[in-house]
C-alpha cells in the first residue's frame, strides 16, 4: 500500500513519525521532572518527616512565591524552625540545601521573581572566580629561592618588627603570633603615629617586615626610608612590584590583586593573597627553627611545599565551583 503514495505523502509519514517521537520522549521528560519536583518529593517522603519538618515542608508550599527573597536565616525566624532544621529537611527530600532547594523550584515555576536566584548565583561564581584568580596567580608569582632568602634572614635576626595599617593589621597579628610560638622575638606596630619614630631604634641586627596592598602606606614608606639608611633588614608584603615599599626594600613578595572591587569608594579590598603569601613564607619556618638540623633539607624542598599549595588551592576551587 505504501508503494501507492507518492514522494510527498513519503515525507508527511516520515514528519509525523519524527513528532510522535520527539512527543513522546517529552512525555517522558515531563514525567521525570514531574517525579523530581517539590510536590512530588514531598509526596514520597512527607511520611519519614518529623513533626518540625512536615511543620517546614507545609510552610514552604504556602510560600512558595516568597521563596526568592527568603535567606535560609531569615526562613528559620519566619517559620519557627532552627536553621539545621531546614538543611536536614532539604536533604531528605533530596535536595543538596536550601539554596538548591530555591534554583529547582525556579525551574519549576514560572515567576519573575525568581530571577533573582539566577543573579545571585551569578554573583557567587563572580566572586569564587575573583578569589580563584588572585589566589593562583599569587602563588605562581612566587618564588622558593625568594622564600628561602626570607627565611634565613628572619632565622637570624635579632627581633623581628612587623608595622601594618587597616586590614593588614590582621595579617600582620597573626604573623607576630606564630613567629612567638616558633620561639622568635617578634612585635608589631600600627599606630601611624609611632611606626616612623619607633623605626629609629632598629638596627642591622633586626628585619622589619611591612605589609601593606598598595605599598604607598605613608607611614610605612617612611619607616621604610628610615631603615634603609640605618641597614636593617626588610621585607615587603605588597600587590605592586613598582610601590614605593617593594622598591625600598631588600626582600619584596608581591601578590596579584584584582582589578575587581566591590566597595571602589573604600580601600578595602581583599587581603586574601597577602594571607597566601604570609602562610606560605611562614610555614616552612616551623623546620628551620625547630629542627635546626634538618633547616637546610626544609629550605630546600620548598619547591615541593609551593607545588602542594598550588595543587591544594586548585583542588579547594575545583570543589567550591
Amino acid at each position: 500500500m505504501f508503494l501507492l503514495y507518492d514522494k510527498y505523502d513519503a515525507f508527511f509519514f516520515v514528519n509525523v513519525f519524527r513528532k510522535r517521537q520527539t512527543a513522546c520522549k517529552n512525555l517522558r521528560m515531563d514525567v521525570k521532572s514531574l517525579e523530581s519536583s517539590f510536590f512530588m518529593r514531598k509526596k514520597q517522603h512527607y511520611h519519614q518527616l518529623s513533626e518540625a519538618e512536615r511543620f517546614l515542608i507545609d510552610y514552604l508550599e504556602r510560600h512558595l512565591s516568597e521563596i526568592p527573597e527568603k535567606s535560609i536565616v531569615a526562613l528559620s525566624e519566619e517559620a519557627s524552625v532552627s536553621t539545621a532544621t531546614i538543611t536536614r529537611t532539604m536533604q531528605k527530600i533530596g535536595y543538596t540545601g536550601f539554596t538548591a532547594f530555591k534554583i529547582h523550584i525556579k525551574d519549576e515555576i514560572s515567576d519573575p521573581d525568581f530571577d533573582v536566584i539566577e543573579k545571585v548565583d551569578n554573583e557567587i561564581k563572580k566572586a569564587i572566580l575573583k578569589n580563584e584568580q588572585e589566589v593562583t596567580n599569587t602563588i605562581h608569582q612566587l618564588d622558593s629561592g625568594t622564600i628561602e632568602d626570607a627565611i634565613q634572614k628572619i632565622h637570624f635576626a635579632r627581633r623581628i618588627v612587623i608595622f601594618a595599617r587597616g586590614f593588614s593589621e590582621l595579617i600582620a597579628q597573626e604573623m607576630m603570633v606564630k613567629l612567638q610560638l616558633l620561639g622568635k622575638y617578634a612585635e608589631m606596630h600600627n599606630d601611624p603615629n609611632i611606626i616612623p619614630t619607633i623605626s629609629k631604634r632598629y638596627t642591622s641586627k633586626d628585619v622589619v617586615i611591612f605589609i601593606s596592598l598598595s605599598g604607598e602606606t605613608a607611614e610605612l614608606v617612611d619607616a621604610a626610608r628610615v631603615c634603609r639608611d640605618k641597614n636593617v633588614g626588610m621585607i615587603s608584603f605588597t600587590a605592586s612590584r613598582s610601590s614605593s615599599l617593594a622598591r625600598l626594600t631588600e626582600i619584596d613578595f608581591v601578590c596579584h590583586k584584582s582589578a575587581v572591587s566591590y566597595f571602589p569608594d573604600y580601600e578595602v579590598r581583599s587581603r586574601l593573597p597577602i594571607q597566601v603569601m604570609a602562610r606560605i613564607v611562614l610555614m616552612p619556618m616551623q623546620f628551620v627553627f625547630l629542627n635546626p638540623n634538618r633547616g637546610k633539607e626544609a629550605i630546600t624542598g620548598n619547591e615541593l611545599f609551593l607545588k602542594r599549595e598550588r595543587s591544594f588551592v586548585f583542588a579547594s576551587f575545583s570543589i567550591s565551583s
